[in-house]
């Protein structure tokens, strides 16, 4: 699950997730993704995505926040083409 962060609310959305048992919640804050992963206790705050190892969330961070979603999807997947 990947959910845009525009305004903090008052709806707990990590329990929502867990209820739907969702094994990682990523959220896009301004520059940066927040990633939990689900475990037996709730949802752990981790660096990377334990589903998507070897994605480059710094990177993506960079593309995520473009004015035009298509071109910045299409210099993503050639910059990590490119790596």
């Amino acid at each position: 699950m990947i959910e845009v962060v525009v305004t903090s609310g008052s709806v707990d959305k990590l329990e929502v997730y867990r209820r739907l048992q969702v094994q990682e919640v990523w959220f896009v804050k301004t520059d940066y993704f927040e990633v939990h992963h689900l475990r037996e206790t709730g949802y752990e705050q981790i660096e990377r995505s334990e589903i998507l190892s070897d994605l480059d969330l710094d990177l993506l961070a960079q593309y995520a926040v473009a004015d035009d979603p298509l071109d910045a999807a299409l210099a993503f997947r050639q910059k990590i083409q490119s790596v």
